[in-house]
């Protein structure tokens, strides 16, 4: 299986998600935020960062990027799309998930393991957790408040689209504790942690995190 990984100007996380689906077994490959070109790949990972200095908001100008128009097309068209961080940001600018992120409501970037529990487990990318199961990612955002409307929010909670929630103390305030979100097919996931930098011990807090990238390539051997 190919995931290909974007790289927009103020990216950070880009190696660290490519070698978490190279961890996983699955073939990393590089794309660039000025191609309109996915490369053939099976997948699409937007990792973390600050995606051209987080102007204007964060995520904004990520979303008009070349290589956005092919990922929303791709997207529309049944391609699993993981957003991590910014890349959450850049999904819900490119209206393929709702809401929006604020700046934390402590003010504060905040940088720490977190706890999380995996509220549904159906989705393309959380096959290989069990729901109510909680995992220990990092968390590193300034922008990590979600938001959205009541009447979106009563939605995502009604069908289960709440992919993610903080256990614990909330790191930013997100409404309801959310920590991430799926597209109503479950084959687009948004979260605010990094699971990318939860893949083994000896890097990162714990494994967990691999589970998200594992899931992605049994949903291809699944579709095979």
């Amino acid at each position: 299986m190919k995931i290909g990984v974007v790289t927009f100007p103020g990216t950070l996380d880009d190696v660290d998600a490519a070698r978490a689906v190279t961890h996983a077994g699955a073939e990393a490959v590089a794309l660039w935020h000025a191609d309109a070109d996915l490369r053939g790949v099976d997948a699409v990972v937007v990792p973390g960062g600050f995606s051209y200095g987080d102007y204007l908001r964060a995520g904004a100008i990520a979303r008009f990027a070349p290589v956005m128009g092919e990922v929303v097309d791709a997207a529309r068209g049944g391609m699993p799309i993981l957003g991590i961080c910014n890349g959450f940001q850049v999904l819900c600018e490119a209206g393929l998930l709702p809401g929006a992120m604020l700046r934390n409501a402590g003010l504060h970037f905040v940088c720490r393991d977190q706890w999380l529990r995996v509220d549904n487990s159906a989705t393309a990318w959380t096959t290989r957790f069990d729901t109510g199961a909680e995992i220990l990612v990092p968390v590193k955002n300034i922008d990590g408040r979600y938001t959205a409307s009541q009447s979106t929010v009563d939605e995502l909670e009604a069908e289960g689209r709440v992919v993610f929630r903080y256990v614990g103390r909330n790191p930013n305030g997100s409404l309801n504790d959310i920590a991430g979100i799926t597209d109503p097919t479950g084959r687009i996931v948004g979260l605010m942690p990094h699971p990318e930098h939860a893949i083994d011990a000896l890097t990162g807090p714990s494994d967990d995190g691999l589970g998200l990238f594992l899931s992605v390539i049994d949903s291809r051997v699944t579709a095979a």
